[in-house]
């Protein structure tokens, strides 16, 4: 190896800074620098470096090995130099104490190989002006990195520049610990989410993060590029042969970076630091220094926050389905099987549970449903939606009926003594059409009329006439319309203690049939018709007529709708 590449450092011998990893997200902390940081030194980095670059070196064994971190620089010229070693160390010598004996040559170059030193450079000045074949034969033998200078190097200095390099290096490891420290304390004492706790380490590391419980299924996945597709496709398989290391540290085909995540004193599941964009392992310090400080976190949220994990992935997951947030379909289907749903050539729809304003918190609930639906075979997703709805999102296989798993839910809602509309969306086969069919389901449960005899639920063949007038009991126009058809004949009742609004209904319920209207009103048939004569006028209409009639009809039924307990929608 040349030394012709030192023009690439600086003045004072300090390396070019390394590409910036991954984009960082707009809501990290100002001024906060990325984990990892810089990691030590390789050989190949010092060779580099203008101070020994001067010296023309030349590498002529252990190639491979410049790779190696050099954590110390050491001058000696003494015969045993490994007894003052600790590993890691660059040895510097003029080769002065050599000796000629091939075997303490070889046990020379052992023992600088056994200890674990980085490399050793001999200046071809004084003693020698080529290099001893014994020597290099013995550093081929064991691939141990052997450099040739063959000008003349200010050891001294390059301790002094090396030196430096390394402390502050140091230094700057200690610093960026200390603000890891801070960022999760600060996240820790105003109460972040979990999701909010992986993204964070994320986005300093640069490398995705997933949280994943004991039976693999991702709960979050923190991307510091948003996406999270790559890092969740196939999660479980991936998963299960990457076992779990007794400490912190990598594991498995891909070199995920592992740690345990405990509960009161109990492995509650891992976090995992996968491969970043660029395929490079979290392998730094800094690395784990994050992970085990993201356990440590989550461990506290887990004691002030009272919802499970997985219910509020799931409840995250739902959410993100239902306002089309997902980036992709390979996405959507990525986060929902890495929670163990599998959505491939299923067929999906949406129940919507509606126990209404004031129901209170639905997680209890929320977990009997997933329970009972699970006991029943089915991969269900299952969480609290807008609209005071718990969504349930089915991913049934093609022979698989619906009607009696949404049945069977309907019995477990019942049997909990909650008052509460059910009511389903069409099917459909893909993840991102999941909108559509919640849409359909949240207009059959604003369609539902309280009181529905022997309804197990509601589905979109159910809206008639009545059930599309309630969906729009709060618009504005519908209710302007039945106080202009027959709100001068509920005055004209009020004033005078009549009964004709009762008398119109029977009439129109019984299509305009004057002998079976009198017969059901228990009226004779002139009083009857004397009171029609009396609607005619209050309201100024033609009963005879069919058209007046209909507008008659739908007014009164939205005028029932209206009072029923439930009250009006928002409009």
């Amino acid at each position: 190896m040349n030394g012709s590449g030192g023009n690439a450092y600086d003045a004072a011998g300090r390396p070019p800074a390394r590409p910036a990893g991954p984009p960082t997200a707009p809501s990290r902390p100002a001024g906060l620098p990325r984990v990892p940081g810089r990691p030590p030194l390789s050989l190949a980095e010092v060779l580099r470096l203008p101070v020994l670059a001067a010296g023309a070196p030349e590498v002529v064994s252990g190639h491979g090995q410049l790779s190696r971190p050099v954590r110390w620089v050491h001058i000696t010229e003494l015969l045993d130099p490994a007894s003052f070693l600790k590993g890691g160390e660059l040895v510097l010598t003029t080769g002065m104490p050599l000796p000629e004996d091939p075997s303490l040559v070889r046990r020379y170059v052992d023992e600088l190989a056994d200890i674990g030193a980085a490399g050793l450079v001999i200046e071809l000045v004084r003693r020698y002006h080529r290099p001893p074949s014994e020597l290099v034969r013995a550093c081929l033998a064991r691939d141990f990195p052997l450099v040739l200078l063959s000008r003349t190097v200010n050891f001294v200095e390059v301790t002094q520049v090396l030196h430096s390099l390394i402390v502050g290096n140091q230094v700057e490891s200690l610093r960026r610990a200390q603000d890891v420290h801070d960022t999760f304390t600060a996240l820790t004492l105003r109460g972040a989410g979990p999701d909010e706790v992986v993204g964070m380490a994320a986005e300093l590391s640069g490398h995705p993060v997933v949280l994943e419980n004991l039976v693999h299924q991702a709960v979050i996945c923190g991307s510091p590029g948003g996406g999270v597709e790559g890092a969740l496709t196939g999660w479980e398989r991936r998963s299960r042969a990457t076992p779990s290391p007794d400490r912190t540290g990598l594991s498995g085909p891909e070199d995920w970076l592992v740690a345990a995540v405990e509960y009161r004193g109990e492995r509650w599941g891992r976090l995992l630091m996968l491969p970043d964009g660029a395929g490079d392992p979290a392998v730094g310090p800094e690395d784990a220094m994050v992970l085990e400080r993201t356990a440590t976190a989550l461990t506290i949220a887990r004691l002030t926050h009272h919802t499970r994990w997985e219910r509020r992935a799931q409840r995250t997951l739902l959410l993100d389905l239902v306002e089309q947030r997902c980036r992709s379909r390979g996405e959507a289907r990525a986060r929902a099987e890495a929670l163990g749903v599998p959505v491939a050539g299923r067929r999906l729809m949406v129940v919507l549970v509606s126990p209404g304003p004031g129901a209170g918190e639905t997680t209890e609930l929320e977990d009997r449903l997933t329970d009972e639906l699970g006991a029943a075979g089915a991969a269900v997703l299952v969480g609290a939606l807008p609209g005071d709805h718990i969504g349930v999102l089915l991913a049934l296989p093609a022979a698989t009926a619906w009607r009696p798993l949404v049945e069977r839910l309907s019995r477990s809602v019942r049997e909990s003594r909650l008052d509460a509309v059910i009511s389903v969306g069409s099917e459909v086969s893909d993840l991102s059409q999941t909108a559509r069919s919640f849409q359909q389901a949240a207009r059959v449960a604003d369609a539902a009329v309280p009181g529905t005899p022997d309804k197990a639920f509601h589905e979109l063949s159910d809206i008639g006439l009545r059930q599309l007038l309630y969906a729009l009991r709060g618009d504005v126009r519908l209710q302007e319309f039945v106080e202009r058809q027959l709100g001068r004949l509920v005055d004209y009742d009020e004033r005078h203690g009549t009964d004709l609004l009762p008398v119109l209904r029977t009439f129109l319920d019984a299509a305009g049939n004057k002998t079976v209207a009198a017969k059901r009103a228990n009226l004779s048939r002139q009083a009857f018709y004397q009171r029609l004569h009396s609607i005619e006028r209050v309201l100024g209409c033609d009963l005879e007529s069919g058209e007046q009639r209909t507008q008659l009809h739908v007014a009164l039924t939205a005028f029932h709708l209206l009072r029923l307990s439930r009250g009006p929608a928002p409009s």
